[in-house]
């Protein structure tokens, strides 16, 4: 407003200058001179009173908002203060639930020694086991609290981490029966000798807890399945993944990409009204298992179901050595791999398996990525994960069809999912992609594959 008043009064000056100049030039009379002088003039007040409206306008927003700002401070200062009784409120309830709790559970343990027939046995048992899933969920949001604030420590213990999970399994699987759901869970293991990891079992418990109920409070018929897979180890490391699958309601795929952003529950109020307690909590096991090292990810379709998991690379203790396998390769001869995947934990765990069959792999971090690998670099053969940033896996087995590389090559496209619903096998066939590979990834299924797939290269 300053410099269009400037260059207004500027424009004023110069306009009275070359009147003067043209009267005293005696090119025009002094009465045409008065005339353009009165009119100018009142041009001039014209402006002037838009300008200086303006500028009162202008003062008088200012000041508002500086009343306004005033006034968030202190509604500010006030939340605050709110925000720091609720935490205190928190802090003192969490202490006055797990006091009676912990009797509770010692009142248990007691009547367990004692002498008890069979179906006394089973119902001290589901008593204890419904105690400790009560304690947890009591851990869980104490551990929320320390997320939101930023005071996540880990507590890195040696753990069996099969023996400490199955009894949390056991407590969410009477659950999951009072619903009238299958459950199952497994481990899959290809170590020969017992090993322990290093590991803060209680954040590990935490995760599944909450992504274990959330699978069972949004499933209303069919299956929930627990897999962990710990059947890779690279040197004095064990990489642990962890799938949490359902056949529950699902996700439409702009829930599924803000899930994790959301501290207050996955669904809108619609959904929520008929599924009790919200879903809540998926940020923080985010958060939790971002912290561990990991990185947590979803797998979603609407009315189908969903599958969560995340990978961990825990180091082993005791020093105890697997024995050594003599497997002969697959591969006979040099066999180039691409492999798109953009979880780096997911692709330790694929390189660990394709190098043990004589493949050699080079990694893409998504569908773009790959596809431009794919156009100056020889492959015999592209592992492509559906679900990734930028361009998944079903736009880039469609571009990379369209290559003249392809076209000459007809390079074997495998598709990699933890979702193996019958559609999404279909819709990655209708996409181009030649043969299907579900996680976790089993080893047979794999070099059955690499089998098939594998034109120059005959077994070993």
């Amino acid at each position: 407003m300053k410099k269009k008043l400037s260059f207004f009064i500027f424009i004023s000056i110069a306009a009275i200058l070359i009147i003067g100049y043209v009267f005293l030039e005696k090119k025009i009379y002094a009465e045409s001179a008065a005339l353009f002088l009165f009119v100018l003039a009142i041009i001039q007040v014209l402006a002037l009173q838009f300008f200086l409206k303006n500028q009162l306008k202008n003062d008088v927003i200012k000041t508002n908002l500086r009343l306004r700002v005033e006034e968030l401070k202190a509604s500010l200062e006030s939340f605050e203060e709110l925000a720091n009784q609720k935490s205190i409120y928190l802090a003192n309830l969490i202490y006055e639930v797990r006091t009676p709790l912990n009797t509770v559970l010692g009142m248990l343990n007691m009547l367990k020694q004692t002498e008890l027939n069979s179906d006394q046995t089973a119902q001290v048992e589901i008593a204890e086991f419904s105690s400790k899933h009560l304690l947890q969920l009591v851990n869980m949001v104490s551990s929320n609290k320390e997320v939101r604030e930023g005071r996540i420590e880990l507590n890195m213990l040696t753990v069996d981490l099969k023996a400490d999970l199955s009894n949390i399994f056991k407590i969410l699987e009477y659950q999951a029966w009072e619903k009238g759901l299958e459950f199952e869970y497994k481990f899959i293991s290809e170590e020969k000798d017992k090993f322990l990891v290093l590991a803060d079992s209680n954040r590990i418990q935490q995760v599944l807890i909450n992504l274990i109920n959330n699978a069972i409070k949004y499933t209303n018929a069919g299956k929930i399945s627990i897999i962990i897979d710990q059947s890779v180890g690279i040197d004095n490391d064990q990489i642990i993944t962890f799938y949490i699958k359902d056949t529950g309601i699902g996700m439409k795929p702009e829930e599924a990409k803000r899930i994790f952003n959301n501290f207050d529950g996955i669904y809108d109020n619609s959904i929520k009204k008929d599924y009790r307690g919200g879903g809540m909590g998926l940020s923080i096991s985010h958060q939790l298992v971002e912290v561990m090292g990991g990185d947590l990810k979803l797998e979603s379709k609407e009315n189908e179901g969903s599958t969560f998991y995340f990978s961990l690379q825990l180091q082993k203790t005791l020093n105890i050595k697997a024995v050594e396998e003599n497997v002969k390769p697959i591969l006979s001869s040099k066999f180039n791999v691409l492999v798109a995947e953009d979880n780096r934990m997911n692709q330790k765990v694929i390189k660990f398996l394709l190098e043990r069959q004589g493949a050699d792999c080079t990694f893409a971090k998504n569908g773009l990525e790959a596809l431009d690998l794919y156009k100056i670099l020889d492959f015999d053969m592209i592992f492509m994960d559906i679900y990734m940033p930028d361009m998944d896996g079903y736009e880039a087995t469609k571009f990379i069809r369209e290559t003249d590389k392809y076209l000459r090559n007809n390079t074997p496209i495998i598709g990699v999912s933890a979702s193996a619903f019958e559609k999404d096998i279909e819709k990655a066939k209708r996409a181009g992609i030649d043969g299907f590979l579900p996680k976790p990834i089993d080893k047979e299924k794999l070099n059955a594959i690499l089998t098939k797939f594998s034109k120059a290269n005959t077994p070993a």
